[in-house]
C-alpha cells in the first residue's frame, strides 16, 4: 500500500520542487508529473510529485487526514487504563 498526502509547491528548480505539508518544507522530484508551477499541489510519495491536485482536492484530502488524527486521538484515550 501506498502513502501520498497533497504538498503545495513553493518554488521550482529543473525537475526539483521545494514543497510544503503542514508547514514542514521537503524536496521533490518532478520527473513523473508535467506541468507543475508554484502554487500547485501535488501528491508527494517518497520525495516524488506523483499527481498534481486541484487546491481543491488538496483540502478535501487534507481535511480527511485531519478527521483520523481526531479519531486516532479519541480511540487512544479510550485504550488508556483507567486509574485506582
Amino acid at each position: 500500500m501506498c502513502l501520498s498526502i497533497p504538498a503545495l509547491v513553493e518554488s521550482i528548480d529543473g525537475e526539483m520542487a521545494i514543497v510544503t505539508v503542514g508547514g514542514v518544507q521537503y524536496n521533490a522530484s518532478l520527473q513523473i508529473v508535467d506541468d507543475v508551477g508554484v502554487g500547485d499541489y501535488v501528491l508527494l510519495h517518497t520525495g516524488f510529485a506523483i499527481q498534481k491536485l486541484s487546491e481543491e482536492e488538496a483540502m478535501e484530502t487534507l481535511e480527511i487526514f485531519k478527521d483520523f488524527e481526531k479519531l486516532n486521538k479519541e480511540l487512544d484515550q479510550e485504550e488508556k487504563p483507567i486509574s485506582k
